[in-house]
C-alpha cells in the first residue's frame, strides 16, 4: 500500500502525519519520524474497522492576507 506522509522539524524532533489515515508520529530524525509513522500506520490497520481515505491527498499552497503572515516563517 502506498501512502503519503508530511514531515516537519518542531523543535528538537521531526513530526511525521499521514493524511489518508490521519495518523502521525515522531522522531530524531526525518528517517527516525517516518520509520515511526510507518509502525503507527501498521498498528492502526491492524484494526479490523480502520479504512483508507479514498484518493490521493492534495497539497498546495494558498496565500492569506494577515500582518502575522507578512512576516517570514522559521524553518
Amino acid at each position: 500500500m502506498q501512502l503519503s506522509a508530511v514531515v516537519r522539524k518542531e523543535g528538537k524532533l521531526y513530526t511525521s502525519w499521514c493524511p489518508e489515515l490521519d495518523v502521525a508520529s515522531q522522531g530524531k530524525s526525518i528517517e527516525g519520524a517516518l520509520e515511526n509513522l510507518k509502525e503507527a500506520v501498521e498498528l492502526y490497520l491492524d484494526d479490523e474497522d480502520a479504512r483508507p481515505v479514498e484518493g490521493v491527498p492534495l497539497i498546495t499552497t494558498f496565500e492569506v492576507a494577515h500582518g502575522k503572515a507578512s512576516r517570514p516563517l522559521r524553518a
